[in-house]
């Protein structure tokens, strides 16, 4: 058997109707692992599904705002119910910035709305999947996975985004705390760090025909990413090949911050 085969493994992934999400769940399927797709639409769920119906991996679909905590709640007793547990959290879910308004002008709302998608929806996804993984390593099963997909936007200043920003590095610091504690119960954590990748997220960004012009030439591999560039990591992460691997941030972008 592969150390990669992840028959048997249950995985959940946020936001997993489309984009970076939906690629993750299409290697992690491919590879035999069960997942459960949790995202707001109904029919990009349900979609989403359907494209992976010959898939080794069985998949399931839950309607879930990541940003209530009771949703999140629900989302995992469902999951639970489904499969009987879960080995892996994906904490993909999260909005962009736009990079529309300078940072004095930055109102209440949007400030509190990024930071309840993109770094509350975090803590309540890993912290449902962590109560269950901790439970189930009492009785001596003890694997867990917890991924967040982060941004470069952590390590670079990004002006007129700086509440996006904000967020993404939260979270790298919250893997990195979550890898220590976590650790004694076989419990990993990481962030995935996305360069510029074609999603729904950055469709009208990358109609901009300047902004292609600029950006471009800094991407060594001369292309924008796709969804399914981050199935490998992905299968990796929730593999037994990554199980001393833990407290890491992957850069994804082509090598375009070595550039």
């Amino acid at each position: 058997m592969s150390i990669f085969d992840l028959s048997g493994r249950v995985a959940v992934i946020t936001g997993g109707n489309g984009g970076i999400g939906l690629g993750i769940a299409q290697a992690l399927a491919t590879a035999g692992c069960n997942v459960s797709i949790w995202g707001r639409n109904a029919d990009k769920n349900k979609a989403a599904a359907a494209g992976m119906a010959s898939a080794k991996g069985d998949v399931d679909t839950q309607i879930c705002d990541v940003t209530s905590a009771a949703s999140v709640k629900a989302a995992m007793d469902s999951t639970l119910r489904k499969f009987g547990r879960v080995d892996g959290c994906f904490a993909n879910a999260g909005i962009g910035g736009g990079g529309r308004h300078a940072f004095i002008d930055r109102t209440e709302e949007q400030w509190r709305n990024m930071f309840a998608t993109n770094l509350d929806g975090v803590f309540h996804a890993f912290q449902a999947a962590a109560r269950h993984i901790t439970e189930r390593a009492a009785s001596g099963d003890a694997f867990g996975r917890l991924v967040a997909t982060s941004s470069l936007a952590s390590l670079f200043g990004t002006a007129r985004n700086e509440h996006y920003a904000a967020t993404k590095a939260a979270i790298n610091a919250l893997v990195r705390a979550l890898a220590v504690e976590q650790a004694r119960y076989g419990i990993t954590a990481n962030a995935i760090l996305p360069g510029w990748i074609k999603s729904d997220m950055t469709a009208g960004i990358m109609a901009n025909e300047k902004f292609v012009n600029n950006v471009m030439p800094r991407i060594p591999m001369r292309r924008f990413g796709e969804p399914s560039d981050f199935g490998g990591i992905a299968v990796y992460l929730m593999s037994k090949a990554s199980s001393y691997h833990t407290a890491d941030c992957f850069v994804i972008d082509g090598g375009y911050t070595a550039f």
